[in-house]
């Protein structure tokens, strides 16, 4: 039971991110350490796993995708989402600082906990700059305005995706790049099904191929691809700056003269981030001595 709510947490943390342009609920699961287990689960969604379900075998088929530890985070996400959307929509508006300061708090906690699983090499030290420049590059990319034909929608809906399961880069920021995510939200409002159909399909051929391959590089160069993953989220922190100007990093003395800067609020909800990530890190020493103390 312990184990079901501490996947649940963590999906309400991953939604939470996923809500937000410029977060990942990718880096959340990296960071709190489900990301291999996440990608390992997605990736056993394949012909073994038809098999068993047309066969009816469902509890082996249940068994054979990690159905538990999907079913719990994806619900902890789905609740978040849900939940927290009007919310951090009407930070994004009116507390902007705050709110980037809250994920720069989460990132910047969590990474001594990040670079120590790392058995550290020049080549991954090199793999680690790579990721860093790959994340910033992205982050400084500039939207492009489309008028997408339907096949479109199926391309971006792949490439999103994968964006979205990638730590430190977020699947809404590159729609907006594709000039794709003003279209994609018309067809949700609209509720446009075919063009949602074959962004649907692209999103599910994008996860079930990418993951598979990011699964299959964690199982043979484990620690260069986590040092790479790791600078992709190092890298992430250019993009969540939370005192931004028309794409130019500022202090929060030369932001003040162009808007309110909230400084003591930014401080607060930094520190509120590193609290809610130090807390997250130990769900389970938290839990395990919750239940020793019941004993």
């Amino acid at each position: 039971m312990k184990h079901y709510l501490q996947w649940l947490i963590k999906g309400l943390a991953m939604g939470a991110a996923d809500v937000v342009p410029g977060v990942s609920g990718g880096t959340l699961a990296f960071i709190l350490g489900v990301y291999e287990r996440l990608l390992a689960a997605i990736s056993a969604v394949n012909i073994t796993a038809v098999k068993l379900l047309l066969r009816g075998r469902l509890k082996a088929f249940w068994q054979h995708i990690d159905g538990t530890f999907l079913l719990c985070l994806f619900s902890g996400i789905l609740l978040s989402i849900f939940s927290l959307a009007n919310v951090i929509s009407y930070l994004l508006i009116h507390r902007p600082v705050p709110l980037w300061a809250f994920f720069n708090g989460l990132i910047l906690a969590s990474l001594p906990v990040l670079l120590r699983s790392v058995s550290w090499t020049m080549v991954r030290g090199l793999l680690l700059l790579l990721g860093v420049m790959f994340a910033v590059v992205v982050g400084s990319l500039a939207p492009v305005q489309l008028e997408p034909a339907p096949y479109i929608f199926f391309l971006a809906g792949a490439i999103a995706i994968c964006a979205m399961i990638l730590p430190g880069i977020s699947g809404s920021f590159i729609l907006l790049i594709l000039g794709m995510y003003a279209p994609v939200m018309l067809a949700v409002t609209e509720l446009q099904f075919g063009i949602l159909a074959l962004f649907a399909s692209g999103c599910l051929i994008g996860l079930l191929s990418f993951s598979r391959f990011l699964n299959w590089l964690l199982k043979h160069y484990h620690d260069a691809t986590l040092a790479l993953l790791t600078g992709v989220v190092v890298g992430a922190l250019y993009r969540i700056w939370p005192w931004q100007f028309q794409q130019q990093l500022l202090s929060p003395g030369q932001y003040q003269q162009l808007a309110d800067s909230d400084f003591l609020l930014a401080v607060v909800a930094c520190v509120a981030g590193i609290l809610v990530i130090t807390l997250l890190l130990n769900l389970e020493r938290l839990f395990y001595q919750a239940g020793k103390g019941a004993e």
